[in-house]
This record gives structure tokens, sequence and C-alpha cells, in this order.
């Protein structure tokens, strides 16, 4: 019994095997041949897009820098000890707005003696033009005390500059950046006490080679990104600079951007795509889609489940995309992925239908 055993254990896996492999007509008949996946013998996996015309723009992508629209050092234009602060760092200030005043004691006393002086001279100049009306004076003598009169006037507005300048205020409306100085300290006109920024709206400076210069315009639309999101802002082109950098071969130029939220921050990379034209209602296709040859090119088109080859006409091509100028027509599905697997007329099953995304045509550099 015990020689049974271990001979059952020996041959055991060899009767299993042999007792479970069915016959050729019975693997026939349970699909022993079918392809893996339920997929029909000789069909080709492909991605397709349904072809759509839509307003075709041609754009220039390139990238830039956003800027402020109105960015300052808050300098004082005379030297002294500051004696009071009236802002906050981070602070949104208007136009005009009081920042800090400057110790002026000795300028407040010279304005005092110049008054005194005055009220004194206009007295004597009083007295002189009496004395001229009935001929006691020379003309002369009276010119001399209307002279000291003006003088001194002058001196007080002189004076009264002075003192206007020891208030430091904002020149414009914006968002006031971090303080350098505080109450007690001695700044002289290159002392930076703090920034004023404007952002809205927000620049952006960009350039684009040179040989876009004749479609180039004030008034150029642009879409571009930031870093900081994926969020698409537009702007218009409103100063073109009117000569070629001959180092780089590119033209210079500055959009404007409506930025009332505030997320454009000047000094942030943007990318651009600059409109430089439209052709109107056209379609468009991915490049990898079309397949050359000796007399054009074609692409594949899904139709009852089959491949069907269709010549087509070429346009504008971009960078990733190109215009079809005849072959396709609204509605025709397009073989967009696994095209070296598709044979003309061939069954074909789809396995993802694409978006046409934007019906923009990136242009070379």
């Amino acid at each position: 019994m015990i020689i049974l055993l271990i001979l059952g254990l020996v041959f055991y896996p060899r009767i299993k095997e042999y007792f479970n492999t069915p016959t050729t007509a019975e693997g026939k008949a349970a699909g022993g041949n079918a392809p893996a996946g339920g997929r029909g013998p000789g069909k080709a996996i492909v991605s397709v897009m349904v072809v759509e015309p839509a307003n075709l723009d041609e754009v220039v992508k390139t990238t830039g820098t956003v800027l402020a629209n109105e960015e300052v050092e808050i300098r004082s234009e005379v030297s002294g000890k500051i004696i009071n602060l009236y802002f906050r760092e981070g602070q949104y200030a208007q136009k005009g707005a009081l920042l800090l005043r400057i110790n002026d004691d000795d300028l407040q006393a010279q304005l005092k003696k110049f008054e005194y002086n005055k009220k004194l001279a206009e007295d004597n100049e009083g007295r002189q033009r009496r004395l001229l009306e009935i001929e006691a004076i020379s003309q002369r003598e009276y010119d001399i005390s209307l002279t000291s009169v003006k003088t001194i006037e002058a001196d007080i507005e002189n004076i009264k500059a002075q003192i206007a300048k020891t208030s430091v205020r904002a020149p414009f409306s914006g968002k006031l950046g971090l303080r350098y100085v505080s109450e007690g300290s001695y700044i002289t006109p290159t002392t930076r006490i703090s920034t004023l920024t404007n952002t809205n709206p927000a620049k952006v400076e960009f350039s684009v080679p040179a040989k876009y210069a004749d479609v180039i315009r004030s008034g150029s639309r642009i879409e571009f990104q930031v870093e900081s999101s994926n969020r698409n802002h537009e702007g218009r082109v409103y100063a073109v600079d009117p000569k070629i950098d001959a180092q780089t071969r590119t033209l210079q130029m500055r959009a404007t951007s409506p930025n009332s939220d505030g997320n454009l921050l000047p000094g942030a990379f943007a990318r651009i795509e600059l409109v430089i034209g439209s052709k109107g209602k056209a379609i468009t296709i991915p490049t990898e889609a079309l397949i050359p040859e000796q007399d054009g090119h074609r692409v594949f088109l899904v139709k009852d489940g089959k491949a069907t080859p269709q010549s087509v006409q070429l346009g504008v091509r971009g960078e990733r995309n190109v215009e079809i100028t005849s072959g396709l027509s609204s509605g025709d599905t397009l073989v967009i992925t696994g095209i070296l697997q598709v044979k003309p007329n061939g069954p074909v099953e789809v396995r993802e239908v694409l978006n046409q995304g934007n019906n923009k045509l990136a242009l070379n550099p």
C-alpha cells in the first residue's frame, strides 16, 4: 500500500492533464483559437477623432515676462530724520496719500522769519507809495521798496516748497511693498524707503522672430499662462518696438491684460500665444494622423468598422497640427493612433475617442 501511494503521488499530475485535455473539436467549439480579450481576428486597436470645422487662428508661440503697469521706489527728495510713518507694509495706497514726514523745524522757523519780514516790507512799501503820490520821493526809491516785498514773497514760496518735500506722498495708486526704514531713521535721497506697484492692468513683455514683423500691429491679441496656474489670460498688444534687435533678430513688444484680482504678479514667467491671423472656418488634424505618399498625403477614416484610406490636401502646417483644405468633411471619424497596425479596408476596433482640442495653428518659429 505504501508503494501504491508513492506511485500515485508521482503520476497524479500526468493523469490529471490527460483527463482535462479537450479534443480538437471541443477546443474549437470552446473558442480556443479566439484572440484574448474577445477581439475579433486581425482587428487593429485605434484611437479616433471626430472631425469638426472651427475658427482657425494662426498663432506664434513664445515666452515673456509679466511687468507691473506702474512701479517706483519710494525715496525722499531731501535729507532728514523721519518723525512719522503713515503706512504699513503691503497696504494699498491712494494717489497723494501721505506716507511719511521728515523733521522740518528749521524750515518752519525760516518761514516765520520771512513772514515777519514780509509784513515789515509791506508797511514800508505802503508809506513809500503815499510819499510817491505827493512826489516826496523818486520813483526809484519806491521801486526799491516794492522789490523788497516781492523778494521776500519769493523766499517764502521757496521755503514752502522745501517744507512740502519733507512730506513723502504716493505718486499713484498701488500696493506698497516692504519697508526699509523706521521712525527716527536719518534718510537721504539715495535711501530706499519702500516700493509702490500698480498691477491693474498687468503688462506682458515678449519678443517674436523678425519674420513676423509685417503681420504684428498694435491691438493684436495674445493668450498666455503663468507658472502659478493653468488659467488662460488674454491681452492686447499696445506697443511694438520700432526696430529689430540686431543681436537676436527679434522684435520686442508689450501687451496689457486685465488683472483686477491681482493674480498676475510682476516678474512671473509667461507662455504666450500671439494670434497673427485668422483663416475663418477650417479643419485641422494632428500631424501624426498623416501618412506621406509619393503623390501627396492620406489618412484613414473609420467607416462601418473598417479603415478606409482617404487622400487629403494640406494647407498651412504648424508644430503639431496641419490644415486640411480638401478630403475631409465634418463628422468624419479620423484614425489618430494605431496607424501602423491598420491595413487598408481592414477591420478596426475603436479604443478611445479623442477631443479635437483648440483649433489653433502654432506656426514654426
